[in-house]
C-alpha cells in the first residue's frame, strides 16, 4: 500500500501543498480533483519520488519510498506523468516494451503483454507503426499501454499512478481508457488518478480527494465528494447534482 503522510511541498519560495495524507487501497481508484494549481500534479511527484516532501513522507509498504531500490520499486509502482514524449522513431510496440524493463519474463512472455495492453486501451491497430506517426491522443494511448506493461496484470501491492490521462482523447477513447484502467483496478492494483471531468470521477472513482488552495478540502466517495458547496468553494462554479439515471451515481450539471 502507498501512504502519505502530512506531506507538504514548498516549490520557488511558495507553499504548494499542506499536510495531504492519503492511503491507496488494493482494488480501489482513488481520484484527485483540484482547480489548476491546486497541486495536484506536485502531490503526485511526491508520490513517485520524483519531488521531494519539504515535511511529512511518503511510505510503500510501510516502507519510506525513497528507501526502496529503483528495480523493485518499478515492479510496484509505474506513473504516467501529465506529458509524455519521444523524438525517436520507435515503433508502437517497442514503446509500450519499454515498460517491461524491470522485468526478466523474456521476449515471448513480454509480446503477450504489449499485446494485450495495446489491445485493453483500443490500440491494437497502431501495431507497427512509428510513434512520430501518431497524433497526440493516439500517444497519450501508448504510453498508457507502457504503463500498465510495467505491472500488468494488476496485483494487491502494486501502484498505478495517473496524470489527467484523458486529457487528449476523444469522448469514446476517454471511456475505453477509464474502463481498461478500472478493470486494471478490479485485479487488485491502486490506482491513482488525476482528473478534471467531474462526471467521470463520478463514474469511475472509488474515493475521491478535492485539493484547492493547498490543501485537502474534502475526500471520501463521489457522492460525499461531489456536493455544490465544496464544488463551489473550489471551482467557483454553481452546480446542480443528480443521481445518474441510470448507473446512480453522482451526476454534475453547471447551472
Amino acid at each position: 500500500m502507498l501512504q502519505a503522510q502530512d506531506v507538504s511541498v514548498t516549490r520557488g519560495g511558495r507553499r504548494v501543498l499542506s499536510d495531504v495524507s492519503l492511503a491507496l487501497q488494493a482494488g480501489e481508484v482513488l481520484g484527485v480533483l483540484g482547480p489548476n494549481g491546486a497541486g495536484k500534479s506536485s502531490l503526485l511527484g511526491v508520490l513517485n519520488g520524483e519531488l521531494a516532501a519539504s515535511s511529512g513522507e511518503v511510505l510503500l509498504d510501510a516502507r519510506p519510498l525513497a528507501n526502496w531500490p529503483g528495480r523493485p520499486r518499478a515492479q510496484r509502482l509505474a506513473v504516467l506523468p501529465q506529458s509524455s514524449s519521444l523524438n525517436f522513431g520507435f515503433s508502437v510496440e517497442q514503446v509500450v516494451r519499454m515498460g517491461r524493463m524491470p522485468h526478466d519474463t523474456g521476449m515471448a512472455a513480454d509480446e503477450q503483454i504489449v499485446a494485450r495492453v495495446l489491445r485493453a486501451v483500443d490500440a491494437e491497430h497502431l501495431s507497427g507503426r512509428s510513434y512520430l506517426q501518431l497524433s497526440g491522443g493516439e500517444r497519450q494511448r501508448v504510453h498508457l499501454a507502457r504503463v500498465l506493461a510495467q505491472l500488468w496484470p494488476g496485483a494487491d501491492g502494486q501502484v498505478l499512478l495517473l496524470d489527467e490521462p484523458t486529457s487528449m482523447l476523444d469522448p469514446l477513447h476517454q471511456l475505453s481508457v477509464l474502463d481498461a484502467v478500472r478493470r486494471f483496478a478490479d485485479q487488485g492494483a491502486s490506482v491513482l488518478i488525476i482528473l478534471h471531468d467531474l462526471n467521470l470521477a463520478a463514474r469511475y472513482c472509488d474515493q475521491l480527494l478535492l485539493l484547492g488552495n493547498g490543501g485537502v478540502q474534502a475526500s471520501g466517495t463521489p457522492a460525499q465528494v461531489l456536493q455544490p458547496e465544496p464544488l463551489h468553494r473550489v471551482f467557483g462554479v454553481d452546480v446542480l447534482v443528480q443521481p445518474h439515471p441510470e448507473r446512480g451515481h453522482p451526476l454534475i450539471i453547471a447551472r
